[in-house]
């Protein structure tokens, strides 16, 4: 075998600097995004690394001090980084004195990736024979409301780009799911503002080009998702349990790409020695309100209160046991009915945090 290269993904950093911090403690632990990032780098600097991939959120709500921060500590990496903006790194379209605007974000990141500062998404070959797509899903309409999807423009690039890159091993990066990674996704109230919500077109033209692989965020799961020859990579959030990241590697063996996945956690961290536990737990603390909001919804709607109550305390842990990965989910005190939705969650195959996967050939 020939390695190709090797490559780290951490997504939904959610950057936030002390004074950014709201005072009122979110659903994830934004408190420790800066030092988990920094432990992070520094494994990433022992390794032999060609590349950093980071699918957006980069930043906690866009602040202009948290991608300044950010960007002064990718500028002193020993390897290259390339990025996507997400929902949280651009959240108005104009921007103001206070968070960046579209216009700002290529600009910004002209060293991470953004060869022309006037378009949101890029093409790249990371190393002979590996090709970089950088797309953005970060959309606003008229009225500047936020949307999941790829504007005409980015379609036009992509189909007349696609076909340049044939003969290379193409890695789409994208920060919203173009995949589906929960049961019913891209229809339920609760997920689909995860999905792209032109999912279904990129990927039918994906898969007329030969594209295999899709790396997103966005959910904050560890999550491998494979349908009609595409593979998708979903990354969990660094600020969230289990605080993951990916050491990937590519390899050319004979007449096809293996890819060898490997996940760490950030385990310990000062203040947060205890780091997985305490995070599991603030999550569970806080689940109440969603969820209820679960058990609300389809396909249960349940309209008690007092069922309600019950069958959400039930479920605190539900969350972060599916944001860890490769899971099996029991309910034995809930409605066998629920308990049979549940178990839809389940994976199937154990390939969302270590894995080997296998590609076509270009």
């Amino acid at each position: 075998m020939n390695r190709l290269c090797r490559f780290a993904i951490a997504s939904d950093l959610h950057i936030a600097l002390p004074h950014t911090i709201s005072p009122k403690p979110g659903f994830h632990l934004v408190e420790v995004s800066i030092p988990a990032f920094e432990q992070v780098l520094a494994h990433l600097e022992q390794l032999d690394l060609d590349f950093l991939l980071l699918p957006g959120d980069l930043t906690q709500d866009g602040e202009w001090d948290n991608h300044r921060w950010l960007l002064n500590r990718l500028e002193k990496l020993p390897f290259p980084t390339y990025v996507v903006p997400g929902n949280h790194d651009l959240i108005h379209p104009l921007g103001d004195d206070a968070t960046i605007g579209m216009g700002d974000f290529a600009p910004l990141y002209q060293r991470f990736g953004y060869d022309n500062p006037q378009q949101l998404y890029y093409g790249c070959e990371l190393v002979p024979g590996v090709q970089l797509v950088a797309l953005n899903s970060t959309q606003f309409d008229p009225e500047g409301k936020q949307l999941g999807c790829l504007d005409e423009a980015q379609w036009q690039w992509l189909a007349a780009s696609l076909p340049e890159w044939g003969d290379r091993f193409v890695i789409v990066m994208i920060h919203h799911n173009v995949l589906e990674h929960l049961p019913h996704q891209a229809t339920h109230p609760l997920g689909r503002r995860y999905m792209l919500k032109d999912a279904a077109r990129l990927r039918a033209l994906l898969r007329a080009n030969g594209v295999q692989l899709t790396l997103t965020g966005h959910l904050h799961i560890q999550d491998v998702a494979q349908t009609e020859g595409l593979t998708e990579i979903l990354t969990g959030s660094l600020v969230g349990y289990p605080h993951p990241y990916r050491i990937v590697e590519l390899w050319q063996e004979r007449e096809q790409i293996r890819l060898d996945l490997k996940t760490y956690c950030v385990k310990s961290l000062p203040g947060w020695e205890n780091l997985p536990e305490l995070s599991r737990d603030w999550i569970a603390e806080r689940s109440f309100p969603f969820m209820s909001r679960l058990v609300m919804g389809p396909p249960f709607y349940l309209q008690d209160e007092a069922e309600i109550a019950e069958a959400a305390k039930a479920l605190r842990y539900f969350w972060p046991d599916l944001a860890a990965g490769d899971c099996t989910l029991t309910f034995p005190q809930l409605p066998l009915e629920i308990q049979a939705h549940l178990e839809t969650f389940n994976a199937t195959a154990k390939i969302d945090n270590q894995a080997i996967f296998r590609f076509q050939s270009p």
